[in-house]
């Protein structure tokens, strides 16, 4: 391909406000990225955003230049690296027409834009998609769809396998982030930039003060003057049991895997994100049914910093960042991987699966006043990695944990959840939560930083309300990797309620850290009516006993010699996720809290156990 005449290599045309119109007729908008010495066709990139095609998101930076980027600039660079690109608002945001409604029209959207790029004359045929968050989210969606230009896709952050299930709700509890960000995105649509009366109605509200008062209501909630916003969020929370809705195209790709494209793809997240057990499964899956290649990335940072050491209060060290760890930067990533599989240039810049494993660091408090956990990459065949063997560690009467099972004899710990004073969200899996919670690792303690908190300095571990069981101090290190869940043994008074999970790597005192460091890795949390199955609701009796398990999200953390390993079992995890009342009201309608007590049962015909993939086959340091 030889440069167009009178055009210089890095100049780039675009066209804005290109109105792409949809099957139904509703015109979206793209701005359009073309190298100006094009001389023929060329393969296609697109992102599809409701964030605004000329904005900036946070994530965009580097490690060598922290200040973000904005979209144009992105795109720009794709253009000068041979691409042209396109860069679409979603439906009913910013340029483009109809009415947004979250997550729902992405699939057809996409297919369609999808369509009409490959058959523009600067196009060769073959289309990629990236995009981070919302920007997967619409990948996957429209992949279930199997687009026939659809050639590549680099999903950063997102892409539902299924949106009950970890996203929007998580063992059928409700994660509020979305509250926070339909609040913040009703201030950012267009309808509400057309209405002064709606925008300051919106700006009026106190978001804080809304999360203490919950839950929510038609004409009652800080969205009233956003009708479509507070509707479907009403709708997301009130519909508890996993039926035909959760099932929609846009939010569960589980039905479509047979379906879904197969093109090269990349399935990117953290550890401290919610979307990592999205992208662990969607490996998983697409890996073993489609010929690819699929691939892998986890690395120990919040949602989309990817150019940064740190989550939280907690650094993983120099080698944490993608930035020269898996490519010199992101940007660079990308060009290398649409470069091999639209282009058919250089190699294949990544492995099947590419983790950080956390741990190992100095654990003290580095310069910039954070918990050195350190940490390193490794490369695996697979996930989960086939070193990882699923080993149960059992909770104690004595709140030990140990790899023996509990003695004969009944045993059992309790606790009252009272939904007026729920345990406070102290970091986490955690995106769009502000200003209401903080992702990330922390120290395990109330502070003013969280929402709830209600003594200062106070440890989670000293509340009433909280049951902890831990090892003894290791005396060998051992690495988990992998998927980590919970069984437990339990009762309560009421008819429902919620069991928490939380695993913890316990860092003994230090001249820094005089009562240690409780650093959070992983959740879960499991709402009891739904013990039996997603799909249908059983109400508890007061007193009976139920096994159950709760399913945590995947973490990758070496616990060092002199650490412990600590679980946290309680009944509330806020505002993560909404607090269950106890009563047994439909989802969403809990007007009528009560406290529950809560049991939960540890001897040998009632073993409630920790099951942890620990690597290297073995559990001496327990």
């Amino acid at each position: 391909m030889t440069p167009a005449s009178g055009k210089r290599a890095g100049e780039v045309v675009v066209e804005r406000g290109v109105m792409v119109a949809m099957r139904d007729g509703v015109r979206l908008a793209c701005d359009i990225y073309r190298p100006a010495d094009l001389a023929g066709p060329s393969p296609v990139l697109l992102e599809r955003t409701p964030y605004d095609k000329l904005g900036v998101n946070h994530a965009d930076r580097t490690a060598a230049a922290p200040v973000p980027v904005s979209k144009p600039k992105i795109a720009a660079q794709f253009a000068r690296a041979g691409y042209v690109v396109a860069v679409q608002d979603c439906r009913g945001r910013y340029a483009s027409e109809g009415v947004f409604e979250k997550y729902l029209m992405e699939a057809e959207d996409g297919f369609d834009t999808i369509a009409w790029l490959a058959a523009q004359p600067w196009c060769d045929g073959k289309v990629g998609t990236y995009g981070l968050s919302y920007g997967a989210h619409v990948q996957s969606a429209l992949a279930c769809l199997n687009p026939p230009a659809l050639a590549a896709m680099f999903l950063d952050s997102g892409g539902f396998t299924s949106a009950y299930h970890a996203g929007i709700r998580q063992g059928g509890a409700f994660e509020l982030k979305q509250a926070t960000w339909a609040y913040k995105h009703a201030l950012l649509s267009p309808r509400t930039a057309a209405d002064p009366a709606r925008k300051a109605a919106l700006e009026a509200q106190d978001i804080r003060a809304w999360f203490g008062r919950m839950p929510w209501a038609e004409g009652a909630s800080p969205l009233s003057a956003a009708p479509e916003y507070e509707s479907y969020l009403l709708e997301q929370w009130r519909t508890g049991r996993f039926g035909d809705y959760w099932r929609q195209l846009g939010i569960y790709a589980r039905d479509y895997y047979d379906a879904y494209a197969d093109v090269p793809s990349v399935h990117m997240s953290s550890w401290y994100d919610p979307y990592a057990t999205t992208a662990t499964e969607n490996y998983r899956e697409l890996s073993r049914r489609k010929a690819g290649p699929t691939k892998l990335i986890m690395g120990p940072w919040t949602h989309g910093q990817r150019s940064v050491t740190y989550s939280g209060d907690v650094d993983f060290g120099p080698e944490a960042t993608l930035d020269g760890a898996i490519a010199p930067d992101y940007m660079a990533l990308r060009v290398a991987w649409f470069d091999r599989w639209l282009k058919g240039q250089g190699a294949d810049p990544l492995p099947p699966v590419k983790l950080f494993v956390m741990g190992g660091g100095s654990g003290r408090r580095n310069a910039d006043g954070r918990l050195d956990q350190g940490g390193h990459w490794r490369d695996e065949t697979d996930w989960p990695p086939p070193a990882s063997v699923e080993t149960a560690v059992y909770l104690q009467a004595s709140g030990a944990l140990a790899a023996q099972a509990p003695q004969a004899g009944a045993a059992w710990l309790d606790y009252v959840h009272d939904p007026a004073h729920p345990v406070p969200t102290i970091g986490g899996a955690i995106a769009s939560g502000a200003p209401v919670m903080e992702a990330g690792a922390f120290d395990q303690r109330e502070g003013p930083g969280f929402f709830g908190s209600m003594v200062d300095g106070r440890a989670l571990a000293d509340r009433d309300d909280v049951l902890v069981f831990q090892t003894q101090p290791l005396a060998q290190a051992v690495e988990v990797v992998g998927p980590v869940s919970v069984e437990l043994w339990i009762s309560s008074s009421a008819p429902d309620t919620d069991f928490t999970v939380k695993l913890i790597d316990v860092h003994p005192p230090s001249e820094d850290y005089p009562d240690g460091f409780a650093m959070n890795l992983t959740h879960g949390i499991l709402r009891a009516r739904y013990r039996d199955g997603f799909e249908q609701e059983r109400m508890m009796t007061p007193g009976e006993v139920y096994k159950i398990t709760i399913q945590a999200f995947p973490t990758a953390n070496l616990f060092a010699a002199g650490h412990r390993i600590r679980l946290d079992v309680a009944s509330s995890n806020f505002p993560h996720f909404d607090v269950n009342p106890n009563s047994g009201e439909p989802e969403g309608f809990g007007r009528t809290p009560q406290a529950a007590r809560n049991r939960v049962y540890v001897d040998a015909t009632r073993p409630s156990r920790l099951l942890l993939p620990v690597t290297g086959g073995g559990t001496g340091g327990f």
